[in-house]
């Protein structure tokens, strides 16, 4: 196996020289970099700014123990698109990722959790955005009422696991983040991968 930490990268990185702010949105902040290429060479790099954002796996366990997952339902206006994802969401400024899940899970789908447990992390865009996604799980879930923001439409569904996983192999399913969601669960009920399982009030990671 490649041992990726005693990797040497020196060759590949690249190192800004100026940057230009070219948009700054409500929501989106954009630069243009001229970086120094590896050969000494340079290039411009094009990027959005992006505050994080967390993505939550809701586990639901009916009477005869089988395990459903929550997902909603929610038109993209830049896909043009009704898509099926995970419940997800933006940090607020100075907001702690375990928090941050805990409020979108509770504002999107009415549900609380127990427990929590937090799986990893992924960078969706890579190419053209700092945004990050942090995976959190969450089970023993009580329903409550929904706290949509303002100008926010949403339904909530319920699905099993191998239906989630259906609709991913179909097409059906073609949100970044819940591909990679897809994938954690896939694994974490399988036994291949373990989690760390917290009660919702213990401070967890920020």
């Amino acid at each position: 196996m490649v041992d990726l930490t005693g990797l040497n990268d020196a060759h590949l990185v690249e190192v800004k020289l100026s940057s230009q702010e070219i948009l700054k949105g409500r929501f989106l902040h954009a630069f243009r970099d001229s970086v120094a290429l590896p050969d000494g060479t340079t290039a411009f790099r094009e990027y959005v700014v992006h505050p994080g954002a967390v993505m939550v796996i809701p586990l639901l366990q009916d009477e005869s123990g089988e395990w459903r997952v929550v997902l909603e339902r929610q038109f993209r206006y830049p896909i043009g698109e009704v898509m099926v994802e995970f419940p997800a969401g933006k940090l607020d400024a100075g907001e702690a990722v375990k928090a941050c899940a805990q409020r979108e899970l509770l504002e999107e789908t009415g549900y609380s959790a127990r427990h929590w447990a937090r799986a990893g992390q992924m960078h969706p865009v890579i190419s053209y955005s700092t945004e990050f996604i942090d995976i959190w799980f969450a089970r023993d879930l009580t329903l409550g009422q929904r706290h949509l923001d303002n100008g926010e439409f949403l339904d909530v569904l319920t699905a099993t696991p191998a239906e989630l996983l259906q609709w991913c192999l179909e097409g059906k399913v073609t949100d970044a983040k819940t591909l990679a969601g897809a994938l954690w669960l896939q694994n974490v009920l399988s036994g291949a991968w373990t989690l760390d399982w917290q009660t919702a009030a213990e401070p967890g990671i920020r």
